[in-house]
């Protein structure tokens, strides 16, 4: 997806690039373009829009039509927009300066990598001098306990699962508790996920988020979803409040 949407925007940019001079016929043009690439790629209507938009508000500017290279501080705006669209700065989680264990929810719709993911985050945060406890909370998925055990035997941190009961907020307040026993600073909660977002799922996050009160809350997302995450991630948000995603 990337591929082609970098060719399809080098294309554009070539076009740019070789005039001596814009219009703003020209730039409109341009960003017509950017825009069926973008839709094209599968990114979100009201995204690739407000991109759109900011880029054209910029590029028409008196100092970018009148430039000796307009065509090349246009190909900067739009460098300039996308890595401030994507993040244009690192952040860390939030875990420091919090009374350990420092819980960290991971959530997200089912088939989405939650599970694995939770693994790698502990194996991260091993490698950082952290001691991070694995609590299976997904207690709707056969065979969602088994993963985790296997993941967590793989990298050598601690699990905590708890079977034969479905409730969630139980599992993930023993699990704090043995992670305090076990002198473990980090808590990452594996939680279950639905096909689809519904009131169920939502009602179980939100008891564990009112139960734990987390430091981080990742939404962990299937990079193919395509623009479907835009309201996936809203209504997570909208919801629950995410932190961060994955």
């Amino acid at each position: 997806m990337f591929g082609d949407l970098q060719e399809k925007l080098e294309g554009v940019f070539r076009g740019l690039s070789g005039r001596g001079r814009l219009t703003e016929e020209n730039i409109s043009d341009a960003m017509r373009e950017i825009r069926r690439s973008l839709l094209g790629a599968d990114v979100e209507v009201g995204v690739a829009r407000g991109f759109v938009n900011r880029v054209k508000e910029r590029a028409v500017g008196e100092d970018v039509l009148k430039s000796v290279t307009p065509g090349q501080q246009v190909v900067k705006i739009v460098h300039d927009e996308l890595v401030e669209l994507l993040g244009h700065e690192a952040k860390g989680l939030a875990i420091d300066g919090r009374q350990p264990p420092v819980p960290v929810l991971v959530m997200g719709l089912q088939g989405s990598g939650k599970t694995t993911f939770s693994a790698k985050l502990a194996l991260h945060l091993k490698g950082k001098g952290r001691r991070p406890l694995l609590a299976a909370c997904d207690l709707q998925r056969p065979a969602a306990i088994d993963q985790l055990e296997v993941l967590a035997r793989e990298i050598d941190v601690p699990v905590f699962t708890r079977r034969g009961t479905e409730d969630v907020v139980e599992v993930a307040e023993a699990a704090r508790r043995e992670a305090r026993e076990k002198l473990c600073d980090v808590l990452i909660v594996d939680t279950a996920g639905r096909l689809q977002v519904d009131d169920d799922l939502m009602e179980q996050l939100a008891s564990l988020e009112r139960a734990l009160e987390p430091a981080e809350r990742l939404l962990v997302l299937d990079a193919m979803t395509g623009q479907e995450a835009v309201s996936i991630a809203r209504e997570f948000d909208t919801r629950i409040g995410v932190t961060g995603s994955v």
